[in-house]
């Protein structure tokens, strides 16, 4: 498996652009698929957005927060990002991170590791 860490969350006020960090250490970054995940107050965990193994165009992102959100990656820095623009405060949530060995996918039930999450809350 890999560990996985993200960063960058905090409290943002409505229309900020912050951008988490998700930081891998333990095995090779680039053989695993990328993603991101949400869990708001009292709600199941969704989907936000995925990335394959090269990154590049290769990218997936969820309608809720496309034209919003970016996914991104950088192998040599073993890291993935996710910038977020124009946030709103139904954004709030904790924000995990996740790895797939297998493929690049959108389903929670195909990532293997896990962060533990970083909390987003946007103010209004």
């Amino acid at each position: 498996q890999v560990q996985l860490v993200e960063s960058g969350g905090g409290l943002v006020q409505a229309g900020g652009s912050p951008r988490l960090s998700c930081a891998a250490s333990g095995r090779t970054f680039s053989s695993f698929a990328m993603g991101w995940f949400r869990q708001a107050p009292g709600k199941e965990r969704q989907f936000v957005g995925a990335i394959s193994r090269t990154g590049g165009s290769s990218t997936y992102i969820a309608d809720s927060v496309k034209g919003r959100f970016t996914i991104s990656r950088d192998n040599t820095k073993n890291t993935m990002y996710l910038q977020m623009n124009s946030l709103k405060p139904e954004d709030t949530a904790v924000y995990y991170c996740a790895a797939s060995r297998t493929v690049f996918s959108i389903r929670e039930s195909d990532f293997d590791s896990w962060g533990r999450g970083t909390q987003v809350t946007v103010s209004s």
